[in-house]
């Protein structure tokens, strides 16, 4: 049986779909040495039909590393686990919180937590594959599932299949008339729920995801549940991230432009490789966020990387905006 050490989920970025690439989580490992990172959403299909070697690269600085899995096929799950767990990756993730119609019309996503008992047999099975922890990030119910019991029940399914790791997005989903965009804001939060799911299962690792706006939120969370799993957030204002990882660690964050220059090597050879830069830089843009110079660096590096032969320099410039003062580490 596996069994889950939750100090290893305590701090996570969420898998995003379009946002939490290579070029991403490589940055942000530079600003957060110690949050499990997730990749994109790949599908089964995906990786039984397509490009595998592609959709499993990811770089040795990312790790702790999960793939996140969508599909609903046991057999064909299992197979993508153990390819996953082959590339290197720390963990095996089934997303049963996604709330698109596409994913929907593949029968994989939200729309999963209908089907518990299929749920528990995916995880069965992909858990017989490999030695990695097998974990599932789901919602707090579905369209009207409204009560404790329903998420209750779901959890009960997966953890006799023996997962150890529960990831909750504290909101329901609707699986009709809201957009993926409405799903993550218009459905209330309710964090008390996910609570109540911990003190139900104490041996279970549970970790919260949804609406977590700053270090106060995350403390308070960790007083209930045993990780906080930060979405938009991260994205938007990643110093916010190395900011939370410094406070739960006790380790000094990086300064912002010391982040920035430990990529450059990386960004270069990426360039020598074909890769555009914007392809790279859009996930710095928020680094200065609330910061004297941020927007003008903001605006400097997104006009500049565009450009197909636009380099380093790109980045050097938009740097330029925002002087030198942040040249300290942050406790």
């Amino acid at each position: 049986m596996q069994t889950a050490d939750a100090d290893a989920w305590r701090l996570c970025v969420a898998p995003m779909m379009d946002w939490t690439d290579t070029h991403c989580r490589y940055f942000h490992r530079l600003l957060s040495p110690h949050a499990r990172l997730y990749t994109e959403m790949v599908t089964a299909a995906a990786l039984l039909h397509g490009d595998r070697a592609r959709l499993l690269a990811h770089n040795p600085e990312e790790h702790p590393l999960a793939l996140q899995l969508g599909g609903s096929d046991p057999d064909e799950l299992a197979k993508a686990a153990h390819w996953g767990a082959a590339a290197g990756y720390d963990e095996i993730n089934l997303n049963v919180g996604c709330p698109s119609d596409r994913v929907q019309s593949g029968r994989f996503g939200a729309c999963l937590m209908r089907e518990p008992l299929l749920v528990a047999d995916c995880m069965r099975a992909m858990r017989e594959t490999v030695v990695v922890p097998v974990t599932v990030k789901c919602r707090i119910g579905v369209d009207d599932q409204d009560d404790d019991a329903d998420l209750f029940a779901f959890a009960s399914c997966v953890v006799d299949a023996g997962v150890r790791v529960l990831i909750v997005h504290a909101r329901k989903a609707w699986l009709q008339g809201l957009s993926p965009r409405e799903n993550r804001e218009v459905p209330p939060l309710d964090y008390a729920r996910v609570y109540r799911l911990k003190r139900e299962f104490p041996g279970l690792t549970v970790v919260i995801n949804g609406g977590i706006d700053g270090l106060p939120a995350v403390r308070e969370h960790l007083r209930h549940v045993d990780g906080v799993m930060l979405g938009r957030l991260a994205y938007h204002d990643p110093y916010a991230l190395a900011r939370i990882d410094a406070a739960l660690s006790g380790e000094a964050a990086p300064p912002r432009e010391t982040a920035l220059l430990r990529m450059r090597a990386y960004v270069e050879t990426q360039r020598e490789n074909g890769v555009r830069l914007a392809a790279m830089t859009r996930h710095v843009l928020g680094l200065y966020h609330g910061e004297p110079g941020g927007k003008a660096f903001r605006r400097v590096l997104s006009e500049r990387a565009q450009a197909a032969d636009a380099g380093w320099e790109a980045i050097e410039a938009a740097l330029q905006q925002v002087g030198t003062t942040d040249n300290r580490a942050v406790a």
